[in-house]
């Protein structure tokens, strides 16, 4: 069973910056990693991606956070970063940390999340 830990969460005044971190009990380099969002009242939503090492590492946005997000691993200590910059009020939500096994279609393992509130 894969477990996913997010930590780093909290509230920050809008144009400010926060890092979240994820920990896996895996060997991240075999899965890809991500983050997703919800917002209250709001669907689930897609911010980020690292693919597995099948895939080099490949990241991918969301084309709301291009330019103000960045996603990293550290695949030493099977961990995985959102470094979170120029935020605005409208990314206040909860923040999960999701993995799949390379090659499965959907997010399989899900964190329990952390909030992330934006004031303006």
């Amino acid at each position: 069973q894969v477990q996913l830990e997010e930590s780093g969460g909290g509230l920050v005044q809008a144009g400010g910056s926060l890092r979240l971190s994820c920990a896996a009990s895996v060997t991240v380099t075999y899965y890809d990693m991500g983050w997703f969002r919800q917002a209250p009242g709001k669907e689930r939503e897609f911010v980020a991606r690292t693919a597995s090492m099948w895939s080099h590492f490949a990241t991918s946005y969301a084309d709301f956070v291009k330019g103000r997000f960045a996603i990293s691993r550290d695949n030493a200590k099977n961990t995985v970063s959102l470094e979170m910059n120029s935020l605005k009020p409208e990314d206040t939500a909860v923040y999960y940390c999701v993995a799949r096994i390379s090659g499965a279609t959907e997010y399989e393992y899900w964190g329990q999340g952390t909030q992330v509130t934006v004031s303006s």
